[in-house]
């Protein structure tokens, strides 16, 4: 549903027009301010009763919306709309008050695939970096119909909205950590991890480092669920995105392997193979590729450490670091400012001549110039 902002162009015309450039403020004509007033009326949109009306809707059975043309296109621009309501904390917590997080949350229901995405989507930014609207989302039960989109939705777009939301619903969210690890929420990552679209793995990889970050006791829940070995598998992806989020869950593994084992022997084989692969691949890269992948080699260099107490061959061969990586960014603005104290200093340099060496006569020309 496209919506035309305010007209700001009119409204700066009207302002310059009446104003002479030397008066601080003017009164306004009741002329004038009741232009001003149906103009802004006009323009702007009334947000918390556009929600109410969004709620309205979304409360109405599919069935009666569809006998009144209504389509799922529709539906979806109107939760498009909805998002950018939410943006604002504030209106987050209203679409509580005015009942619409219930059937905001029932949209994760519907028997469209795109729906269910996109109700996924708004559910997301009304909890991010929201404890509140986290709690009222708990509170209302929302965390069991993600958990089920995210565990068995046949549409892989659903599913990874779906986990989008689970994250943004758990982060600093103690209860949430909870119910999602009581849910089997780890397997459920697992099995995302073995997932054929690159973007589910992401997300799965970025969740995954950041429950391990909160909970380092679940690095051995991880470890009989065999995820070490996905990741592995996973280091060698063909999405630099994919390779660096599982070299990054290896390392946090690695780390805490003297207290909590998590590989075998044969498994560190074959991660000692991977690492040298990913070495390989990395000394064939092109200058502009190696300087792309700064962060995967310094990766590579500190799980190659971490598992075999010395630096690895990049370091060896000199592609840990690139010339000018490390350097200062270069001074482009010295040379037309002059610091202030170099100025002063420059002032009083003497001059070069003795103060007792005869200065030569200017050579006068012209009518009546003497020698």
């Amino acid at each position: 549903m496209s919506r035309e902002g305010p007209n700001w162009e009119g409204l700066l015309k009207w302002s310059l027009s009446h104003a002479d450039g030397t008066n601080t403020s003017r009164n306004l004509s009741e002329e004038d301010r009741k232009w001003f007033m149906e103009a802004m009326q006009g323009q702007t949109i009334d947000v918390i009763k556009r929600m109410k009306e969004i709620t309205l809707v979304m409360k109405t059975p599919e069935q009666v919306l569809e006998s009144q043309g209504v389509t799922p296109q529709d539906i979806e621009d109107m939760l498009d709309e909805l998002q950018e309501h939410v943006e604002s904390i504030d209106n987050a917590y209203d679409l509580h008050s005015i009942g619409g997080l219930a059937p905001l949350l029932g949209y994760l229901r519907s028997s469209h695939p795109n729906i269910r995405a996109k109700a996924a989507d708004v559910v997301s930014t009304v909890v991010q970096n929201n404890p509140r609207s986290q709690e009222l989302v708990m509170e209302a039960n929302g965390m069991e119909p993600l958990l089920t989109n995210f565990t068995s939705d046949p549409d892989v777009g659903v599913r990874t909205k779906a986990l989008g939301a689970i994250s943004s619903l758990i982060r600093h969210n103690k209860s949430g950590i909870a119910a999602f690890r009581l849910a089997n929420g780890y397997t459920a990552l697992r099995d995302a991890l073995s997932s054929e679209s690159v973007r589910f793995q992401r997300k799965a990889l970025n969740l995954i480092q950041y429950l391990l970050s909160e909970n380092r006791s679940d690095i051995g829940v991880i470890s009989e669920l065999g995820f070490p070995r996905i990741m592995m598998h996973l280091a060698s992806s063909e999405d630099s995105d994919v390779r660096e989020a599982a070299l990054r869950s290896l390392l946090v593994l690695a780390r805490d392997r003297s207290e909590k084992p998590v590989t075998s022997g044969e498994d560190d084989d074959k991660l000692k193979q991977i690492l040298q692969d990913r070495i390989k691949g990395i000394s064939e890269m092109s200058v502009e590729d190696l300087g792309a992948a700064k962060e995967e080699r310094e990766l590579v260099d500190s799980l190659w450490k971490a598992c075999h107490n010395e630096p690895s061959p990049l370091f060896e061969q000199g592609l840990l670091s690139l010339p000018g990586e490390d350097a200062p960014p270069p001074d482009v603005a010295s040379q037309y400012f002059q610091p202030p104290l170099r100025a002063l200093a420059a002032d009083r340099i003497p001059d070069p001549k003795p103060e007792n060496e005869k200065k030569e006569a200017p050579l006068l020309l012209g009518p009546g110039a003497s020698a």
